[in-house]
């Protein structure tokens, strides 16, 4: 099946891959079929222009620039956005109204505290609303746009929010206060104090401890008449209003992690763990060009090797009554299983022992996710996001704030790990219910679930739910989904009473959105393959067509002869799913009598796509492939497995062997491209950064003759070097799964290098360290490897920054193909 997209006077065609099997993929809303069909060739703009590298690498102002942190004003007629300033990296407001030609005037900086309210919180009564500028708290009267500054200092004010009884709270570093909006004072709910405090009535910890207590009288008169002070200074703080006790502890050695207030102002919920960074004194990065002339040893994140477990302890602090209540996680199901057992008993018995699996108490920590502590708008009741250190569960529980104890609600397990995406949740409040986003039926879909009832799926299907708005009047969710195709994604609505989907746009590409304050309007970010993101606006209220608002795209760029790629579905030899990827074909492809020359990019990330229809973040390496194409090369951009939007079974196809799956699609690529685009097998090329740059390895050093030639760029060699939060996902720790380690990391491969390979290395990398070039160079130079070259990158970090090392970089690319290929 072939289906049309026209996306600026260019026809992109998403088209089946060529199969002898003719293999039926169903999706949700199509059924793509593979069969013996072609793609059609790529068509650009009728023009001689000829694409250079000088101008591709050159600072992308030339060709654009596009809105950036959009959002409505208070009347649903005006939009906001940042733009970026030609020439230097200052952004600046724009106001636009809807209705009016023109990208817009920028706001007046005398102007900007009444219009930064995009994080605002409305008041119960939808009339108000608070929220920071440069770290000041104002309040704004929608009817009138009146402002009113509440703080003036030199502090920081954040996480300002409205209170039930209409008084405003913030907080200063750890200190929560209240301004009561009547009397203009100044009120003190809660202070956090990351020290030990009063001792607090409780039992001796140690035998010894107890022994003292037990024999000696005044050791034990000494701890009851502290007790008694205590109670007494609690009581008086309870009964007598002018008393300010506010004052929590919670350890010298610990930090605050997350502190989330009620809307009713008189509770608490803190996440505390320790203070000591796992990071080790090796763990630096020298920087070689600094503005004095010295090397500065830069302090970088820590490797995954060296990273230390911990245990983040939740606390609910009621403020009326001056407590502090510990919450167990022994509530929630499987807190204590032994979830790597079976990895750990691989890794034993290669070194011959036996392991004993046992139950144990599991280290968890609230999800480093965005508000992960969601409270009911009453402040009666609040729902926690947990995660495991090892990262197999989510939990989501609420409190049950008389027996202080969590109650579970939902439990996300997972064999291989968790996605750090479609971790939304949120409270329907009218109704007691939470909306949350789960993987559990192998895609992103979306569920509502009362608290002691039953959840219940709101969608269903082979696609990929997030982005959640909920209605004011709380009867419908909006979200974005890639429900027509994976690689468009358009914005919907669903009823909650009946459960009916409705798409509410149908533009094609990628589309972001943000419904207006009077739930009218969508504004709407679409792009194109070639075409970069521009702001639109939906009416909601008729059937109208989307219309565009800015046109920041230059008219040079708009000239040039680019490239408009197929996106195809191309048939996998080793499972169902075919492999959805980009192919750029030059014009004339298979009329050549000698059979053309071939170059792949893998895109970095891992958990990324990029074969979607939208404009991409490899906004150079599209032109740099577009320049290829009018030279005669045919170019294929691959989603192999565990690349994102293609669901949970895609993403962990991964799981304790990185580096094999993905080089089984790529060498799918390649014969898909000498079967269907008259590639000569022996003229392939590749090449990839960070990730991308870890699958150049891998494919050259396990699978040697699948390219002729390769280029790493700010490439992993070893991801035991890597951090701990994305590597462990996939491969647990070095600790537990050496095997895994051994098996995905390229330098253990490095005898398997047999073509040329080009490494491309920024210094200051602080993501994949310079280490990790280092190392690899060594270990070729032991092997007496001689086809690999070196090009390092004294002052670019992990993405490039400065257009002559963009510029020196692929013109090394570049050779390299011409040179091999």
């Amino acid at each position: 099946m072939k289906l049309q997209l026209i996306a600026a006077a260019i026809s992109i065609s998403l088209v089946a891959c060529a199969s002898t099997a003719q293999k039926k993929i169903a999706l949700e809303s199509h059924t793509i079929i593979t069969s013996d069909v072609a793609a059609t060739p790529a068509a650009g703009r009728v023009n001689s222009t000829i694409i250079t590298l000088e101008k591709i690498m050159s600072d992308p102002d030339w060709f654009g620039r596009s809105p950036e942190s959009w959002y409505w004003g208070d009347d649903s007629q005006t939009v906001f956005y940042q733009q970026k300033r030609q020439g230097n990296p200052l952004r600046d407001l724009v106001q636009k109204n809807v209705s009016t030609e023109g990208n817009g005037d920028l706001v007046k900086l005398a102007q900007m505290h009444v219009v930064a309210d995009n994080n605002a919180i409305l008041n119960n009564t939808r009339t108000h609303e608070v929220y920071t500028f440069e770290g000041n708290v104002f309040v704004k009267a929608l009817a009138t746009q009146n402002v009113q500054q509440l703080t003036y200092t030199s502090a920081v004010e954040s996480s300002a929010m409205f209170l039930t009884n209409g008084n405003v709270a913030y907080r200063v570093g750890n200190v929560f206060y209240a301004h009561d909006m009547s009397s203009q004072k100044i009120i003190e709910l809660a202070n956090l104090k990351m020290t030990d405090g009063e001792k607090p009535a409780a039992e001796p910890l140690s035998y010894i401890a107890s022994e003292q207590h037990e024999l000696i009288e005044y050791v034990a008169l000494k701890q009851r008449n502290n007790d008694l002070r205590a109670e007494q200074k609690r009581q008086l703080r309870v009964k007598n209003s002018t008393v300010t006790q506010t004052n929590f502890y919670f350890g010298k050695d610990n930090k605050i992690v997350h502190a989330s207030l009620s809307p009713a102002g008189d509770k608490l919920v803190v996440s505390v763990a320790p203070e000591k960074s796992s990071r080790e004194d090796s763990d630096i990065m020298p920087n070689y060009i600094a503005g004095d002339g010295h090397i500065k040893a830069e302090k970088v994140r820590s490797r995954v090797a060296d990273n230390r477990q911990y245990t983040e302890q939740l606390y609910v602090l009621d403020l009326s009554q001056g407590t502090k209540a510990l919450l167990n996680y022994d509530s929630l199901p499987g807190f204590d299983e032994d979830v790597l057992a079976s990895v750990r008993e691989e890794n034993y018995a290669r070194e011959g022992k036996k392991y004993k699996s046992q139950k144990s108490a599991r280290n968890i920590h609230v999800m480093q996710t965005w508000d992960p502590i969601q409270w009911q708008d009453n402040g009666k009741q609040v729902a926690v996001m947990l995660e495991a250190w090892d990262n197999k569960d989510r939990w989501i529980a609420t409190v049950d704030f008389e027996q202080k104890t969590l109650v579970s609600q939902h439990r996300l397990h997972d064999d291989a790990w968790i996605n750090y995406s479609f971790n939304e949740m949120g409270w329907l409040s009218s109704s007691e219910r939470l909306y949350y986003l789960s993987e559990e039926s192998g895609y992103a879909h979306l569920y509502v679930k009362p608290i002691n009832g039953k959840a219940k799926a709101l969608t269903t299907g082979n696609f990929e739910v997030n982005d959640l708005t909920v209605s004011a009047d709380e009867q419908s969710i909006y979200f974005k989904a890639n429900k027509k195709h994976p690689g468009i994604y358009e914005i919907y609505n669903v009823e909650l009473a009946s459960g009916e989907v409705k798409a509410l746009t149908d533009l094609g590409g990628m589309n972001d959105y943000a419904l207006s304050p009077d739930e009218s309007k969508l504004l709407i970010q679409h792009s194109e393959i070639t075409l970069p993101p521009e702001l639109y606006v939906k009416n909601l209220t008729s059937n109208s067509q989307a219309i565009r608002l800015t046109h920041t795209v230059s008219e040079a760029f708009l000239a040039m002869p680019w490239a408009a790629p197929n996106v195809v579905a191309i048939e996998s030899s080793h499972q169902d799913q075919p492999i959805y990827s980009k192919v750029y074909l030059p014009t004339g492809y298979d009329q050549t009598t000698t059979k053309n020359r071939a170059v792949m990019f893998s895109h970095g990330a891992g958990y990324l796509q990029n074969s979607h229809l939208g404009w991409s973040g490899y906004f150079r390496e599209y032109m740099f492939h577009s320049m290829l194409v009018q030279q005669g090369y045919v170019v294929i951009d691959m989603d192999y497995r565990a690349s994102k939007g293609y669901g949970r079974d895609w993403r962990t196809a991964i799981y304790r062997h990185m580096g094999k799956p993905e080089v089984q699609d790529m060498r799918d690529g390649v014969n898909w491209l000498v079967e269907n685009a008259n590639v000569d097998a022996k003229r392939v090329g590749t090449y990839g950064g960070s990730y991308g740059g870890f699958l150049t390895l891998m494919s050259m050093f396990t699978d040697p003759e699948l390219f002729q030639s390769g280029s790493a760029l700010r490439l992993v060699s070893d991801w035991a070097y890597y951090n701990h939060g994305y590597t462990a996902n996939i491969l647990n720790t070095p600790a537990d799964d050496a095997i895994a380690y051994e098996r995905s990391s390229p330098i253990y491969f490095a005898e398997g290098l047999e073509k040329p390979l080009l490494i491309n290395a920024p210094m200051v990398d602080d993501n994949v360290f310079f280490q990790d070039t280092v190392r690899l160079v060594q270990r070729l130079i032991e092997l007496e490897k001689q086809d690999f070259e070196t090009a390092i990158y004294p002052v670019e970090p992990h993405g490039f920054v400065q257009p002559s090392s963009w510029l020196n970089e692929y013109r090394r690319i570049y050779k390299l193909f011409e040179n091999t290929l």
